[in-house]
């Protein structure tokens, strides 16, 4: 049964001229005082969302960006900052990009977020998929079984750290602690300090492509799965479903369908259907434009990829619509009345489904943003819980 809604937001500041007819995404570049107004813009998407009753506003780490789609490079220092400027909800790390870290840097930073907010910071690992990202940093990512071996060295030291009071680990790209002389003794064991007071740490991991390998992985640590988040296809979410309980049940854990994963949306409502499709194609589109080059829509062909650079092509080329996202369920749009179905038929198909997260498309600006996100707690929350909404501050 679903009962709890979060919010997530990649990190986009407000642009014009979006969708397939606007500004192609390598045209895109934005001035330093144009970027940062991510902060305010993502600062008032948690006050909203806090005052509304989500449960938790996720964000997502990423670099390098003056095109402004994803501009926040550090989920913990934010996280810290929008904990004390928001009274309950969690502010949930989706996700820090493992690769680009030390782990053990990771694990201090984490344990420090999650004392300095008394526990309202959930972590998140993630392999991540943008080149100019990973590369610059140092690790690999065009060759993805290198970046995987990576991530699953680094996960192990993180929750080794977490865990235990001192350890050591001898792997293939790191040897901890280092072998050298310390105050008159040899370095056998490390201790982190400080580590987090909430132990386990919960810990969540996005779902693409759902292989068995990432799946065990992820079932081993125990770590939690959010599958969507506007980028994969809703087709495709029932297999990874079948998948995650069968990496469970190998481990002799019987799961119910749906159950320690997370469901992520764009989502977009309206008086009914056709008025949303009218007035949110632009952001699908646009975010089709910016996944898509990074081969995120795996039905993408190469041809439509390089369509999607010229307006004047795009325009009329067979690209994809809103109006198959939204027939295939990775995109939720129309009435309120239509998208409480469509959840309500999750329940039923998903029994130990308890979690979904609903974002707003890259483009979507701030405005229109908390508008969507108060209509959807007012009209589509309380028919799975009991929420209660404040009403807006007055204007002085």
């Amino acid at each position: 049964m679903i009962t709890h809604f979060d919010s997530s937001f990649a990190g986009h500041i407000d642009m014009d001229n979006v969708g397939y007819r606007g500004t192609p995404v390598n045209d895109r570049w934005f001035s330093n005082e144009e970027l940062v107004t991510v902060f305010a813009k993502a600062e008032a998407i948690a006050r909203t969302l806090d005052r509304l009753g989500y449960d938790r506003f996720w964000m997502a780490e990423h670099h390098f960006q003056p095109e402004g789609y994803e501009c926040i490079p550090n989920l913990l220092l934010y996280a810290v900052h929008l904990a004390h400027v928001t009274e309950r909800m969690k502010i949930g790390c989706g996700f820090n990009i493992t690769p680009m870290w030390h782990p053990l840097r990771l694990a201090e930073d984490y344990a420090v977020a999650d004392i300095l907010t008394g526990g309202r910071v959930i972590f998140g690992v993630g392999r991540g998929y943008h080149t100019r990202e990973v590369e610059t940093f140092g690790a690999p990512l065009l060759d993805q079984p290198a970046n995987r071996d990576l991530f699953e060295e680094q996960v192990e030291i993180i929750f080794k750290a977490f865990n235990n009071e001192s350890f050591s680990h001898h792997g293939k790209h790191y040897t901890i602690p280092a072998q050298v002389p310390y105050r008159g003794y040899d370095l056998k064991e490390l201790t982190v300090v400080p580590r987090p007071l909430r132990l386990p740490v919960e810990c969540w991991q996005p779902v693409q492509g759902g292989t068995a390998r990432a799946l065990d992985f992820m079932a081993k640590h125990g770590i939690r799965g959010l599958i969507g988040g506007g980028s994969a296809e809703g087709g495709a979410m029932h297999k990874v479903v079948l998948g995650w309980q069968e990496a469970h049940a190998r481990r002799g854990q019987h799961l119910e369908m749906g159950e320690r994963l997370c469901f992520g949306f764009h989502f977009y409502l309206a008086k009914n259907r056709e008025q949303g499709i009218r007035e949110a194609a632009k952001y699908y589109e646009e975010n089709m434009k910016m996944f898509g080059e990074l081969r995120l829509v795996r039905a993408l062909s190469d041809e439509q990829i390089e369509i999607m650079r010229d307006p004047k092509r795009a325009a009329t080329a067979k690209l994809p619509r809103i109006e198959d996202a939204i027939a295939n369920g990775g995109v939720l749009c129309g009435s309120p009345e239509q998208v409480v179905e469509h959840l309500k038929a999750l329940e039923r198909r998903y029994p130990g489904l308890d979690r979904v997260s609903v974002s707003l498309s890259v483009g979507v600006p701030k405005e229109v943003c908390l508008e969507q996100l108060e209509w959807f707690a007012s009209e589509v929350m309380p028919a799975f819980k009991q929420v209660k909404v404040a009403e807006p501050a007055m204007a002085n």
